[in-house]
């Protein structure tokens, strides 16, 4: 599950030219990218940086996990970068869940549920979450979630302003119905709207996340 609230990473060279403007963009991050430029010990995945020649400096602004796709913030400022992750700025996620959710479930979720983080037992904060009116209009990530006649699966949309390891997945869990693709839509005012993934696109700035 996506975790706003953690460290981002940047690349191993920094901005030494302080002179040099500040750069921002958005990007659809594929299943199976790891939402980095620095690779783990011992382990080959794919990165941030196999996506495009991106500037020294340049940094994740929270993080999508291995799993999830949609939207994703990179900047060479870590004041905006701090900013963004903060509670004040939403994020929206679709989730296709396992199962036919009813109200009593949403309601539970909006209202916050239990799910454990490092161990410990913690209560989701408020959120909003509502049913989407069928499947919404993502371009597909090549994998086959499962086979429809096994079960009904639903949509629905998630929007929270913190970010815990893996909390909407977490979330979804805790209510009965597992996740089987989540994908982040929305960061404040910004959008995925139509972009494919793997597509790469420069903003001009996004200071006005709000």
């Amino acid at each position: 599950m996506p975790d706003t609230s953690s460290q981002a990473d940047s690349t191993s060279s920094s901005n030494s030219d302080q002179s040099e403007p500040h750069r921002h963009y958005k990007i659809f991050k594929p299943h199976g990218f790891l939402s980095q430029f620095v690779p783990e010990t011992r382990k080959s995945k794919k990165l941030l940086g196999d996506l495009a020649h991106f500037p020294a400096g340049i940094m994740a602004i929270g993080r999508l996990d291995h799993d999830s796709e949609g939207l994703l913030l990179l900047t060479t400022d870590g004041m905006v970068s701090h900013r963004v992750r903060s509670k004040k700025v939403e994020k929206e996620y679709y989730v296709q869940i396992d199962g036919n959710i009813h109200d009593e479930t949403i309601i539970r979720l909006r209202q916050g549920v239990e799910i454990g983080i490092k161990g410990e037992k913690y209560l989701t904060l408020p959120c909003k979450v509502f049913k989407l009116d069928g499947e919404p209009e993502l371009p597909s990530n090549g994998r086959k979630i499962r086979d429809p006649r096994h079960g009904p699966m639903s949509w629905i949309s998630i929007t929270i302003s913190e970010g815990k390891n893996r909390q909407i997945r977490k979330m979804t869990a805790a209510a009965g119905f597992p996740t089987m693709r989540l994908v982040r839509v929305r960061i404040g005012n910004i959008k995925l709207d139509d972009m494919q993934p793997r597509e790469v696109i420069e903003l001009t700035e996004i200071t006005n996340i709000l």
